[in-house]
């Protein structure tokens, strides 16, 4: 499974870590989801291949929130990010954002978008559509933040079952 997020933001840039924000509940959720086994902070992100997730951004150039991004970045982004899962072959692309999954897709503002799995395929891979877990994100609740996060587990837990 990939985790795919918009672009680092400025803590992240500065640790060179995804999802490292102060306010960034992304490892909390990960964790209580039961995606990964053990309690984890963004210094552990290299860990993630231990439990055959992987994490990426869109948009490589850091900014203080996507309100900076310019939709060149966002075309080049989703080239690279094309040429990315179509190398690594994830199983699921998870989007971190429904914002993101709004550009990816094409949807058009104001047509709502629900987060969980999603009809279309990216590269190949089913897509799941995660809330952001910024601190900035009012948007949803911590526990509806957690409540995707589970279903994602039960997702890729259904997959896994129906493969094997």
């Amino acid at each position: 499974m990939l985790f795919v997020g918009i672009n680092p933001g400025v803590r992240s840039a500065l640790t060179n870590h995804h999802f490292a924000g102060p306010s960034n509940r992304f490892w909390k959720l990960l964790h209580e989801s039961g995606l990964v086994p053990e309690p984890m902070t963004y210094a552990d992100d290299d860990r993630l291949p231990d439990w055959g997730l992987g994490v990426t951004n869109m948009v490589p150039r850091q900014t203080p929130g996507i309100d900076a991004l310019r939709t060149e970045e966002y075309v080049a982004g989703l080239h690279l990010l094309r040429k990315k899962v179509r190398k690594w072959k994830p199983v699921v692309v998870a989007f971190v954002g429904v914002t993101l999954y709004r550009f990816v897709s094409g949807v058009r503002p104001g047509i709502a978008i629900t987060t969980g799995p999603q009809p279309d395929r990216f590269e190949g891979a089913q897509v799941f559509v995660l809330p952001n877990p910024s601190g900035r994100n009012a948007n949803y609740s911590y526990a509806e933040m957690l409540a995707a996060f589970a279903a994602l587990a039960q997702f890729a837990a259904l997959r896994d079952a129906r493969i094997e």
